[in-house]
């Protein structure tokens, strides 16, 4: 028997009607875009990266952010949190969030966690931090695809984060390392979760990609169902995918390593179509090189963020400048290419050449108020020893958004 997930508010039920006879909601589209620079990694000091931000309602409405240090390639300090009361324009200093530190194991390889995404749980009043698990030694980067998982905090109504755990997963295809780092989930009516997992087995290199819904009772995260899976045998696979949902319809956007990014849906959010790829509405697809791509959702449509190929950017690392957003064409799963503006453009520290462009490769998105959304990012300058900014965009739209 197939399993039907709840739809995740009553609105979605109404909603649903008329996102099922259009293309694409044309009643809302991004009035204008407001850049921020939260911490100025660029001038020394901490360079803040993995900036992922939740909102968190009440009276006053609080922003949760999570971020890390970096000082090289895949290389990250211990998780800290900070806050904003004022919906972002000023941040807490960065605090270390306990459990979520390194330990040295009995082998002497560092375990840490990174790829961190907080998310409100609104049944328990909770924010879960989820990560996975990373290794280091001699101050790199070890074990990249064996023995990790994802791993969680939950912050508390009153502030308290809890002892670190792991998400539980007895699947034989997940032997190697299954992850939800970097993704977004779908909190559903009822309180389960829907987490999406990238996952591999000893011995096989590419990875496939399915969703598990979750109970969540304020402590532990226990799944409960898995969906079908997903595959690309191409590399690595099908890496960091990240979920949405609007009118009773499921989506799912997934990084890939063929020079494409990926998109499938789902009417209960378990069992995905065959994925497609990435493509303008005239047909003509993206070039993408292995990179994340983040839904900004809003209650009259969905908007993907992503990096391309592009004229302007040929020279820069996978493409990881500039950062752009467009609106997606639901019925047929396209990007309006007429839509698509730039979050965040191409920036260079001294000499403007390719190796001192800001990489802006890991990013995340979150709907903070009806009238604006947030897209957070933190710049890397390989060539200034992984400095950079942390940097903050609101995206103000010109219809409230219902579901922030």
């Amino acid at each position: 028997m197939k399993t039907r997930v709840p739809m995740t508010t009553r609105r979605e039920f109404l909603y649903a009607a008329c996102a099922t006879m259009s293309t694409a909601p044309q009643t809302c589209s991004i009035r204008r875009i407001e850049r921020q620079t939260i911490w100025h990694g660029r001038d020394g000091g901490t360079t803040w990266f993995h900036p992922r931000v939740c909102a968190i309602p009440g009276p006053q409405r609080t922003l949760l952010m999570t971020v890390q240090s970096i000082s090289g390639s895949d290389y990250f300090g211990p998780v800290h949190w900070s806050e904003s009361r004022d919906l972002g324009r000023t941040w807490s200093a960065p605090a270390p969030i306990p459990g979520m530190g390194r330990v040295t194991n009995p082998d002497g390889v560092e375990e840490g966690s990174c790829d961190t995404v907080p998310e409100y749980h609104a049944p328990t009043r909770s924010v879960i931090a989820m990560a996975h698990n990373v290794y280091y030694k001699d101050g790199k980067l070890t074990r990249p695809s064996e023995l990790r998982w994802p791993v969680y905090v939950v912050r508390d109504s009153a502030g308290r984060w809890s002892p670190l755990r792991k998400l539980e997963w007895d699947n034989p295809e997940a032997s190697a390392m299954y992850t939800s780092g970097c993704s977004q989930r779908v909190t559903l009516a009822n309180g389960d979760i829907l987490v999406p997992l990238s996952y591999g087995p000893l011995g096989r290199t590419d990875r496939a990609v399915c969703t598990v819904l979750c109970a969540f009772d304020g402590r532990t995260l226990r799944i409960r169902r898995a969906g079908n899976e997903r595959r690309l045998a191409v590399k690595r696979g099908l890496l960091e995918p990240s979920l949405a949902t609007l009118a009773g319809r499921y989506y799912m956007t997934i990084r890939a390593e063929d020079d494409h990014g990926y998109v499938t849906t789902s009417r209960d959010g378990l069992q995905w179509e065959p994925i497609r790829p990435w493509s303008w509405d005239n047909g003509e697809p993206l070039t993408l090189s292995t990179t994340q791509q983040h839904w900004l959702t809003h209650s009259d449509g969905l908007w993907l963020v992503y990096t391309r190929k592009d004229a302007s950017n040929i020279n820069v690392m996978r493409w990881r400048a500039p950062l752009y957003v467009a609106q997606v064409d639901l019925k047929r799963l396209q990007l309006i290419r007429a839509s698509e503006q730039i979050v965040f453009p191409i920036s260079a520290d001294g000499v403007n050449a390719p190796k001192n462009v800001a990489h802006l490769g890991n990013f995340h998105t979150n709907a903070v108020t009806p009238e604006f959304s947030m897209v957070t990012v933190g710049e890397t300058l390989p060539a200034m020893e992984f400095r950079g900014d942390t940097l903050l965009a609101r995206v103000h739209w010109t219809r409230p958004n219902r579901n922030a």
